[in-house]
């Protein structure tokens, strides 16, 4: 009977229930659980288990070239940053409002590894989100223009809950990049969360 349920739970796609199923109806048996506690059980396992999944697509979604968090962010050394203010930002009420964060700052002070600690813990948070280089994600919307798919890059740019753009500096820009961008924010704006870094004042 365990084979055949594990056949059928498996058929229907519940890994997290088939792969602690002989653990829990042992215990059960041993127990004497009633079939509701048990049912209550495996479902907690297979929820945990789509919950791991998710989480683990979302993070690789969202491409963050950094295993960085905030937990691991020296604030120590980077007297500059207010660490309160970071561990409110991190309560994500500012996802939630749809509004934007810039980070301005030199080189090597810390931008980066805030805003990704941010898209990290949004991700946690069961937002969907995207990291990009700056010049890389110009040059995509460049390259957009020569097969004419610039409304669906941008379509699809515009709905990520958070899009952290990392290192926005001195580039060389053409005309038409600048356009595709700047049509990019207005798509976002008051809408979904953009995450800026600059070393520009």
């Amino acid at each position: 009977m365990h084979e055949k349920l594990r056949e059928i739970l498996q058929e229907l796609h519940l890994q997290g229930m088939s792969d602690v199923l002989d653990k829990i109806l042992e215990q059960a048996e041993k127990a004497a659980t009633p079939a509701a506690d048990i049912l209550y059980r495996l479902a907690l396992e297979e929820r945990r288990v789509r919950q791991e999944k998710s989480l683990a697509n979302r993070l690789k979604q969202a491409r963050m070239p950094w295993d960085w968090t905030l937990e691991s962010f020296p604030f120590a050394r980077q007297p500059g940053v207010n660490e309160t203010q970071i561990r409110t930002l991190a309560g994500l009420d500012f996802v939630r409002r749809a509004q934007n964060l810039v980070f301005i700052g030199p080189p090597g002070t810390g931008k980066s590894g805030l805003a990704c600690g941010l898209l990290r813990q949004a991700c946690f948070d069961g937002y969907r989100c995207r990291f990009y280089d700056a010049q890389a994600l110009l040059d995509e919307l460049y390259a957009s223009l020569a097969d004419r798919s610039t409304p669906r890059l941008l379509k699809r740019l515009s709905n990520y809950d958070v899009l952290h753009i990392d290192e926005i500096g001195y580039l060389t820009l053409r005309p038409e990049q600048v356009n595709a961008f700047f049509k990019l924010m207005e798509l976002r704006y008051a809408r979904k969360t953009t995450i800026l870094t600059t070393n520009l004042d």
